[in-house]
């Protein structure tokens, strides 16, 4: 955990830096497949959070708002883990690790979105989601990628409640206010992240030793990580049955969950058997299926019994 840090070699900042800037490179900065999972799950909120289907405005302006800011969010982790990202490999040639886009571009870049997406919040959606999106940017961006990343091997644990927020972020655009069943969905995500992110990590355990981030799996170990993947998982699938308890879906969504509940079961049993990197991203890649997979059903329950 104490390796230091080293930046890519200066010939290859120099000519990656040298390449002309294009609309293409600010858009990966803002990390848009991250983006996109997120939108789903504020889209799915709002559409959850009351009979029939929301006035296209909340729609296209919350989730507007919504993306802006989650931008804004991702740009600052690119500023922050700049030197990080120059010793891993899947994110050694992101703009700002390459020196394409200098820090103070991200940063006012960031700036500008940010200010654009508190705006749309505030005077198209309502106050309550403006400052809740808020809350989450600086979740992200602040407490976690500055601080509880590079601090403690449960950095996914803690900071994953900002990453959490998005249906309740599209709950409240519609509704206006902070109810129990957004606050499910909320637990659901942030119940499934830590699974999600230790399966990438055991996969990339190299890479985050030398970036000198304290995963789990570089602290404790293969297994103990894989121990509480299975652990965590078997939280999920109670956590993800708790709509259906409460009365928020029916027998529709329960197959689902059961369903792709029990199949992320099978990866975490097989990872903590077989100690295997292939299969720890197979799990992770899973994951990503199963958390839109689980909304998209949560959707059609709510349709169909509507």
């Amino acid at each position: 955990m104490s390796e230091r840090v080293e930046a890519l070699p200066a010939q290859t900042t120099a000519h990656e830096s040298s390449t002309p800037i294009s609309w293409r490179d600010y858009l990966e900065l803002t990390k848009p497949r991250v983006v996109a999972l997120m939108i789903l799950t504020s889209v799915i909120g709002m559409l959850l959070a009351a009979p029939g289907v929301p006035g296209w405005e909340v729609l296209l302006y919350g989730n507007l708002g919504i993306a802006l800011l989650a931008g804004a969010a991702a740009v600052v982790n690119h500023v922050v883990d700049q030197k990080i990202d120059t010793v891993m490999a899947r994110t050694r040639k992101r703009p700002v690790a390459t020196g394409k886009i200098s820090p103070i571009d991200a940063i006012l870049f960031a700036t500008l979105l940010a200010t654009i997406g508190m705006a749309v919040l505030m005077w198209q959606v309502n106050e309550l989601t403006a400052w809740l999106t808020l809350a989450s940017l600086v979740g992200y961006a602040g407490v976690y990628t500055l601080f509880l990343k590079r601090a403690t091997p449960q950095n996914i644990t803690i900071g994953g409640l900002a990453g959490a927020m998005p249906p309740l972020l599209g709950w409240t655009a519609v509704t206006g206010q902070v109810e129990g069943h957004a606050l499910l969905l909320v637990l659901i995500i942030f119940a499934w992240t830590p699974p999600h992110f230790w399966a990438l990590a055991i996969h990339r355990k190299e890479e985050y030793a030398k970036a000198g981030i304290p995963m789990l799996p570089v602290t404790h170990g293969n297994k103990y990580t894989e121990l509480h993947i299975l652990l965590y998982t078997f939280m999920l699938l109670a956590v993800s049955l708790l709509p259906f308890v409460t009365g928020m879906s029916g027998g529709i969504y329960l197959v689902g969950a059961l369903a792709l509940g029990l199949r992320f079961l099978h990866y975490a049993v097989r990872l903590l058997k077989g100690d295997d990197r292939r299969v720890a991203l197979t799990t992770f890649k899973y994951s990503i299926t199963y958390l839109m997979a689980l909304f998209v059903v949560l959707l059609v329950d709510h349709f169909v019994f509507f």
